[in-house]
C-alpha cells in the first residue's frame, strides 16, 4: 500500500478518532464519500477542518489523499486490529483443569458471570468456582451473601438458591455458610 505507514498501533488509531472532527471525517468517508467537497457535506463541516483532519489521517496511514480525493484504508484498520490481538497476552486459566477452564473461560469474562449455566453439570463448574469467595467456617448473613454474590452476577437469588442446591451452602435462619467444594490450603 503506497503512503501506508507500517507500524500503525491501536492507540494511534483511537487517538486519531477521539477528535470528532476527524472521527466525521472517517465516518463520512466509511459511507461513500470521495472527495473533500463530498466529506464536508456529509459530516457538515468547513472544507478547512475537513483538509486538515485528511491531512492528518493520511499521514497516519488511515486514508488515502489524491488533491481532493479521498479513499479510506478499511485494512489498516483490520491489519492493527489483528495485531493488537495478537500482542495481548492470553488470560490466566481459571482452573488448573483444562476441562473446567473451557467452561469457565465460557461463562467468566472479567471477574464477572456473564450467564449461569443451564446444563447442570457446567453449572456445577462454576458454582464449584464461585463458592469460593466464602471461607469456609463463616457465618454469613443473607445481605453479606447478596453483596457477595452480586459480584459475579445480578440474578443473587438464582446463585444462592444453586449454591444450596448444589451443597456448597448451607441456609438456616437467613445465615450461610460454606458446606461443600475444594478448599484451597
Amino acid at each position: 500500500m503506497r503512503g501506508y505507514r507500517r507500524g500503525v498501533e491501536a492507540a494511534t488509531i483511537v487517538g486519531l478518532l477521539a477528535d470528532p472532527v476527524r472521527l466525521k471525517v472517517v465516518a463520512a468517508l466509511a459511507l461513500g464519500a470521495g472527495t473533500i467537497e463530498e466529506v464536508a457535506a456529509a459530516a457538515a463541516l468547513p472544507l478547512k477542518d475537513v483538509a486538515l483532519a485528511a491531512r492528518r489521517l493520511s499521514r497516519a496511514g488511515l486514508v488515502h489523499r489524491d488533491g481532493h480525493d479521498l479513499a479510506l484504508r478499511t485494512s489498516v484498520f483490520g491489519q492493527v486490529a489483528r495485531a493488537a490481538a495478537e500482542a495481548v497476552p492470553p488470560p490466566e486459566p481459571l482452573s488448573p483443569d483444562p476441562a473446567e477452564d473451557a467452561v469457565l473461560s465460557a461463562f467468566v469474562r472479567d471477574g464477572r458471570l456473564v450467564s449461569i449455566p443451564a446444563q447442570a453439570s457446567k453449572r456445577r463448574v462454576v458454582l464449584e468456582h464461585l463458592v469460593r469467595v466464602f471461607e469456609p467456617g463463616v457465618r454469613y448473613p443473607e445481605r453479606e451473601v447478596n453483596a457477595l454474590l452480586a459480584v459475579w452476577h445480578p440474578d443473587v437469588a438464582a446463585l444462592r438458591r444453586y449454591l444450596v442446591d448444589s451443597a456448597l451452602l448451607t441456609r438456616d435462619a437467613g445465615v450461610y455458610w460454606r458446606s461443600g467444594g475444594w478448599v484451597d490450603v
